[in-house]
Order: structure tokens, then C-alpha cells, then sequence
């Protein structure tokens, strides 16, 4: 027997009803047509509320053939550099009626299972890669079904797929130069086993190299966490020649650094100079006032949410890699080597 306790979901049908309109028009509404006028949308959008109506995703995708979802795979959903990159994809494609469905790639999947797998089952009309995330099969014979952008890990190269990302590169020297500008030569670089890392990692060493400073080079690894950021941190420190600056690989390791100079009572910026990278919320706190390069990371949003939804109107343009200038933005924890 038909469970009487059970409301009904109401229908398309329904809310035609509801709002006096034909179905077909509460079809068009849903598609964010402009062909309908703003007295009838509001009627319909009025009925919608009152039958408190969720659209079908998958009755649309099946009328429709798009579901006009954005599925976004990042590699950390912990790391605050996702913050400005996701309200720069979020300006785009609102502005589009594009949802995005977010998933870390180490929680996403089942065992076994490519991470990639179960955007592919809701039929996303496209993909943002963002961050380290590992390649496999499946994933690079998803961006030759589905339109993709990678943005911020210039390492991972996937067919079809196009890139936005700031230059690592130009970003970690601009860090490396200001700090020998100020007179720093003992400097050293905290780093991490990813693409991005690697990247300023050999463009820390070719500046030092390039200004004679090759017999200062540090490069120390870490984990990409605040505690491996102090223990690398505690080390160079310990280690009978601590150096007079520090460049991080990302903000959260720089502030783990400055949380071990402060335990030992080591002066930022008096005896030890600190630059992050990301540029995130944390770094202008006023208690910690990091300085940190800034990514750029809503601009790579924006322009990845803008490729990607070129490429969804044709899937036969070719590959486009575009890179973004970063920018120092220098705060409290930088100064002159033993400024008193």
C-alpha cells in the first residue's frame, strides 16, 4: 500500500499550475532562458518557493543533455590557498548558473577507485583540477570527454586539458631577491614533495647561484604542515648556524617557522627574516603580519572559470597554458639582517 504518511514531492506540473504558466515555460525558466518575461519568471520563481520545488538534476540532464555542473578535485581541502582561487571560479560561473560540487581527491574516491570517478558519474559538464593531485589513467581519459582546466600545478600534464596558474618561478626569485636586496646572505628554503614546491625550490637555488650565494644554499623538506614547518624550523636554528632569513613554500610552514624562532626567542624580524607564499588570510593577521608572495589565486580563478567555460562551448579549441604574474607583498616579518 501507497505510504499515506509521505508527502509528495511536487512536479514541474505542479508548479505550472501553481504560477498559471504552461509546463514548457517552467521549462525555460529552469534553463535561465532569456526568451521569458521577467513578470512570468518571477511568477514561477514565486511557485517554486511556495511548493518549496527542488528541480530534478537528473530529469534535467536527460531533457537537456548537460547538467550544468562544475566538478572542482583539489588536492588539500585544509590548505587556505583554496579560498581565493574557489571565490574566482565562483564569480564566473554563478554568473553562468553553474554549480560547483567540490571533493578532495583523498577522501572522493572508494578504495582502488580513481578520484576522478565520481564527478564522471554525475555527468559534469566540466572539471577544475586544482593543486598536486596525482594523474592516473582514468583521470587523463576524462579530460578528453570532458572539457577540464588544471590550475595552480604546472607539473601535471593532461591531454586536452588547459592551465592557469601563477609563475612559481617569477614568484619565489621576486622572494629570494628582496631578501638579498635587504643584505641577506645566509638564507635558506623550507620545501615540500610538491610540483609548486619544487618549482620555487630550483628558482630559490638559481637566484642564490646567479648572486654568488651558492655555498648558502639550504633547501630543507617538509611535510607541507605547520609542525613540519617549526621541526625544519628547529633544526636550521639548532643546527650550530641558523640563518638570518627563511623562505617558505607556502604560509602555513612559515608560520610553523616563525612559532620555533619565538619558542627559542629568536627576533622576526630582528635576528630572522620570514617570507611565506599564498599570501593567504593567515599572513595578514596583524599578530603574525607574514610576509608572503601572493599567487594572484582569485585572478587564477577567474580566468581558469573562463577557459573552462570557452572550452564547454568548443571542446576542439587547443590547449592553452597561461601563467599569472604574483606579487610581494612585504608586511612586519622582513627586515635588514641584525636589526636591533
Amino acid at each position: 500500500m501507497k505510504d499515506q504518511g509521505a508527502a509528495r514531492r511536487p512536479t514541474i506540473v505542479d508548479v505550472a499550475r501553481e504560477a498559471g504558466v504552461s509546463r514548457a515555460l517552467v521549462s525555460l525558466v529552469l534553463q535561465g532562458s532569456p526568451k521569458v518575461s521577467e513578470p512570468k519568471r518571477q511568477a514561477v520563481a514565486e511557485a517554486m518557493a511556495a511548493l518549496d520545488y527542488r528541480p530534478s538534476i537528473a530529469a534535467r540532464s536527460l531533457a537537456s543533455g548537460r547538467t550544468r555542473i562544475i566538478g572542482v578535485l583539489l588536492d588539500d581541502l585544509a590548505n587556505p590557498w583554496f579560498v581565493d582561487l574557489l571565490d574566482g571560479l565562483q564569480s564566473v560561473f554563478g554568473a553562468r548558473n553553474l554549480r560547483m560540487v567540490l571533493g578532495d581527491h583523498r577522501y572522493l574516491a572508494r578504495p582502488g577507485e580513481s578520484p576522478v570517478s565520481p564527478f564522471m558519474e554525475m555527468r559534469v559538464d566540466g572539471l577544475v583540477i586544482a593543486g598536486d593531485v596525482g594523474p592516473d589513467a582514468d583521470l587523463a581519459r576524462a579530460t578528453t570527454k570532458t572539457p577540464t582546466v588544471v590550475v595552480g600545478a604546472r607539473v601535471l600534464e593532461l591531454p586536452a586539458a588547459d592551465l592557469v596558474a601563477n609563475d612559481d618561478v617569477a614568484g619565489a626569485r621576486e622572494a629570494v631577491e628582496y631578501l638579498i636586496g635587504l643584505g641577506h646572505r645566509d638564507i635558506a628554503y623550507l620545501t615540500a614533495p610538491t610540483g609548486s614546491a619544487a618549482l620555487r625550490a630550483a628558482s630559490y637555488s638559481d637566484t642564490m647561484a646567479r648572486q654568488g650565494l651558492q655555498e648558502y644554499v639550504r633547501v630543507v623538506q617538509t611535510d607541507l604542515t605547520e609542525q613540519s614547518g617549526f621541526d625544519a624550523m628547529a633544526r636550521l636554528l639548532d643546527g650550530g648556524r641558523p640563518p638570518t632569513a627563511v623562505f617558505a613554500a607556502n604560509d602555513i610552514l612559515a608560520i610553523g617557522a616563525l612559532s620555533a624562532a619565538d619558542e627559542r626567542t629568536v627576533r622576526v624580524p630582528g635576528d630572522l627574516s620570514l617570507i611565506g607564499y599564498d599570501n593567504t588570510h593567515l599572513a595578514s593577521i596583524r599578530h603574525l603580519s607574514l610576509s608572503s608572495v601572493d599567487p594572484v589565486s582569485r585572478d587564477v580563478g577567474v580566468r581558469a572559470a573562463q577557459l573552462l567555460v570557452e572550452r564547454m562551448a568548443e571542446p576542439a579549441l587547443p590547449q592553452r597554458h597561461e601563467m599569472l604574474q604574483p606579487r610581494l607583498v612585504v608586511r612586519n616579518t622582513t627586515a635588514p639582517p641584525g636589526r636591533s
